[in-house]
């Protein structure tokens, strides 16, 4: 296997992040990106808890989880992942001190990791920050938030109409940072990238404001990951929503995604 994807070209691989305040006081998201040779990992969280902690929580959660894609190199593998946010839930546990309950600090996260000289992707995420793949001019995958919505969702109860506009659709069932027994979704081996693949990795205050045709029109329309996510967050920006939440997003290109080939 290492002598047949040694003997096709390795992809080009791109990458741009943002971060944006939304109408909030304060930014709780925090984002991370980089790579190791070709080997590259993204990482979003997006924090919650009373007098800042939420920021606090989300920094922890991707300064951990970025010193893990780093250290984990060249043996990433499903357990290797797993293992890295469980580390980065132990660091905002750490955290929490004495904190109240209404204080405790919390953090979505979602993480991928791409080896291009291997052609092959992993993700895991906990919470309601999400991972979109787009090949071929369509979203082929999404991951499942980990959210009260979610599970009204899948049981039939609300259609995805009503799940936009629902009282409790933050309201998380797990994050980093809560005292039960931390179960990431972890991808459970290496999915392979093909030329043209899209990545996002995105906040809630993201997705909740854009739909799906619109994710699929401005890839279509962006010559880079940068543009990509300067006309989503156009998109966002032009509904002038009260209250707006922070808003932050991880582009990565697999080569060229407008190549249909």
């Amino acid at each position: 296997m290492l002598l047949e994807a040694r003997t096709r070209a390795m992809p080009r691989i791109s990458l741009a992040s943002c971060s944006e305040i939304g109408a909030r006081r304060a930014n709780e998201d925090d984002v991370r990106s980089g790579h190791v040779g070709s080997a590259w990992y993204a990482v979003l969280a997006d924090g919650a808890g009373g007098h800042r902690n939420g920021a606090v929580a989300s920094a922890r959660a991707v300064q951990a989880l970025e010193a893990r894609s780093v250290e984990g190199l060249p043996f990433w593998s499903p357990e290797v992942l797993t293992a890295a946010l469980h580390g980065a839930h132990a660091e905002v546990l750490a955290g929490q001190g004495n904190l109240p309950l209404s204080e405790r600090m919390l953090t979505t996260v979602v993480v991928l990791w791409v080896d291009a000289a291997r052609q092959q992707a992993l993700w895991s995420h906990v919470g309601d920050s999400r991972l979109y793949r787009l090949r071929r001019g369509s979203v082929d995958f999404v991951s499942r938030d980990d959210s009260v919505v979610q599970d009204l969702l899948d049981a039939g109860l609300l259609t995805a109409s009503q799940a936009r506009k629902h009282p409790h659709k933050n309201q998380l069932v797990a994050a980093l940072g809560l005292d039960e027994q931390l179960e990431p979704h972890t991808l459970a081996s290496p999915a392979p990238v093909e030329e043209g693949d899209a990545y996002l990795l995105c906040s809630d205050g993201w997705w909740d404001s854009l739909s799906e045709p619109q994710i699929i029109e401005t890839l279509n329309n962006a010559d880079t990951p940068q543009h990509w996510l300067q006309l989503m967050g156009d998109c966002i920006r032009a509904q002038h929503t009260p209250n707006q939440d922070n808003y932050s997003a991880i582009a990565l290109w697999v080569g060229d995604p407008w190549d249909r080939s």
